[in-house]
Parts: C-alpha cells; structure tokens; sequence
C-alpha cells in the first residue's frame, strides 16, 4: 500500500482534500483509487469559477478500465484547474499526491473539513475495502 501523506484529508470515495497556507483547498484522487482505475487516458476538469458542493461530482477520469466520477470533498468556487492534464492524464497515475492534482477550491463552509476523513481513518476504509 502507498504512503498517505498525513496533510491531507479524504472522502469514502477516494478523493483528498489539502488545505493550502492560503485557506484555498486543492484536491485529487487517491493514490489507490488511481491504482484500481488503471491507466488513465482522459481527465474532465471543471471550469474555473465552477460551484463545488461537497459530494457532487466536479470531474471524471477515464482510464483504459472504465470512467470513474470525482467528487467534491469540499463546497466552493473552482478558482484554478490542472491544465497540465489535459495532455498527460498519466501525470495522476505516476503522481496522484502532487503533480496529478485536479483542481483548487475557494471553500466556502470551512466546516465541511471536519467532516473529512483522516489519513488514518481513511487507511482504515481502504482495510475494510481489501476485506
């Protein structure tokens, strides 16, 4: 199993949070998520300026296997998208905690962060899914 960076905060469905030194929130798909897609040959991004509500789709990957939701963990305003995607989805495969970011969100209810899960509890989810 891959490291889980401690900074960073997830939802069931394998998307994370970062919170930003700025309060804006940058999120991705997990490493294990992008793991169990396969190869990834396309990325949906949301527009800049976009409305995220915390649970609601924002983007898709597709691989190889089969398209795949992503959801917001966070509500908010899309302020900046991963352009660099658009020519190397693989960029989230190769690394899905850094460069293979998709978007950064102006959060809106800084509470929804608390409803995350901890890089510890979402260990445990991924436990549970092996089982």
């Amino acid at each position: 199993m891959s490291e889980i960076p401690g900074d960073l905060k997830f939802l069931k469905s394998h998307e994370w949070a970062r919170v930003e030194s700025n309060g804006r929130v940058t999120i991705g798909i997990s490493d294990h998520a992008q793991g169990l897609l396969g190869d990834l040959v396309y990325v949906e991004l949301p527009e800049v300026g976009a409305t995220a509500k915390a649970g609601e789709q924002i983007a898709v990957v597709e691989s190889v296997k089969a398209a795949s939701d992503v959801y917001s963990p966070v509500s908010g305003t899309v302020v900046e998208v991963n352009t660099a995607l658009d020519g190397k989805p693989e960029t989230i495969n190769e690394d899905a905690y850094g460069e293979g970011w998709i978007c950064v969100i102006e959060l809106s209810a800084k509470e929804e962060l608390d409803e995350l899960l901890d890089p510890d509890a979402y260990a445990e989810v991924l436990e549970d899914d092996d089982h």
